[in-house]
């Protein structure tokens, strides 16, 4: 096959490099991604992709409300959170072993490789550690990768889900530190760079990503991308969530987000995160097949297949295996 060019002499004569073990990263660095000539960024990513990862590869997994709704946190964006009623997500319990282990299997049987568990929780109880680590133990013993996102945790919880097999934790840092209390005032960044601590120091991949689309400017995004790449070891799993408007929720009427400055993000966080699995999350549902394309050519390599995300809904499972083999995408194996 012939190698594609390489960008023309007007791009920038060297491209902005990161490297492990990370310093403090420069946002206004991340910002000069930003601002490269679109194909010129999607060049510089797709190259820094397979560098790091199989080509046309992309992981699937599959995410699971554990415990929907009455969460105490007051998250601008969602529908969950028990200070913001109107939205209509009423406060259940958390679900049965049996039944979460069903789903798993169902999932399982669509395709995926992870599965991932969230519950509505400011954090966990100590009363819910035996039938979560329960869960994580019948989960991955289905042969599937396992993650959960719980809130905050104690570094004994950590340490607990580690030992339970759990292979990743999700804590997004949600945006940049200086647009995070526009969005949140019940849990401080503090408090979710913390977290990630004691989920690393208990030896636990970590996912951890954020939401575009929120009102933050792109500075602020790169703020965000460069706060990823400075954590002390960088997430092994990115996902780049994109605003899902729901009615009843502060941010119902967010402005959209323009679609190339989402792929832009994308790419950034490419580039800025080499070795992280980079995850397409919410807001692929309103998305047009050319924008999730451009995604993956940016260096996004793992989606969530099924029809709902927590509570915002999600494609269609036969629509993403379609566009996957339209576009000569396959379907990573599971490593659990």
């Amino acid at each position: 096959m012939r190698q594609c060019p390489p960008p023309s002499a007007a791009a920038p004569s060297a491209p902005l490099h990161f490297h492990r073990p990370l310093a403090a990263v420069d946002s206004s660095a991340v910002e000069q991604l930003f601002a490269l000539p679109f194909l010129d960024l999607l060049y510089r990513a797709q190259t820094v992709h397979r560098a790091h990862h199989r080509a046309n590869e992309v992981q699937l997994s599959s995410l699971l409300s554990i415990k929907t709704g009455g969460c105490a946190e007051d998250c601008s964006y969602c529908s969950q959170s028990a200070h913001h009623k109107d939205a209509g997500v009423p406060a259940g319990k958390l679900m049965e072993v049996d039944d979460v282990v069903q789903a798993a299997r169902a999932a399982r049987a669509q395709g995926a490789t992870r599965f991932c568990m969230g519950a509505a929780w400011r954090n966990p109880k100590e009363r819910d550690m035996a039938a979560l680590t329960d869960m994580v133990q019948q989960v991955r013993a289905l042969g599937l990768e396992t993650c959960m996102t719980l809130g905050m945790l104690e570094q004994a919880q950590a340490e607990a889900l580690k030992q339970a097999g759990l292979d990743y934790y999700n804590h997004n840092l949600d945006t940049a530190p200086d647009f995070y209390d526009k969005v949140i005032s019940t849990r401080s960044y503090q408090d979710r760079l913390d977290t990630l601590q004691r989920v690393q120091e208990a030896g636990l991949n970590v996912c951890c990503g954020g939401i575009i689309g929120m009102g933050e400017t792109r500075a602020q995004r790169a703020g965000l991308i460069a706060q990823l790449a400075s954590l002390p070891v960088p997430p092994q799993s990115v996902p780049i969530n994109h605003l899902v408007p729901i009615a009843g929720t502060p941010l119902q009427d967010a402005a959209p987000l323009d679609e190339f400055e989402f792929v832009r993000t994308v790419a950034v966080a490419r580039i800025a995160l080499p070795h992280a699995v980079i995850r397409l999350s919410a807001g692929r549902e309103s998305m047009s097949e050319a924008t999730q394309a451009l995604c993956f050519a940016a260096g996004a390599n793992s989606i969530f297949l099924g029809a709902k995300l927590l509570t915002t809904a999600n494609a269609p499972v036969s629509a993403d295996l379609d566009l996957l083999q339209r576009l000569g995408l396959q379907a990573a194996a599971a490593t659990a």
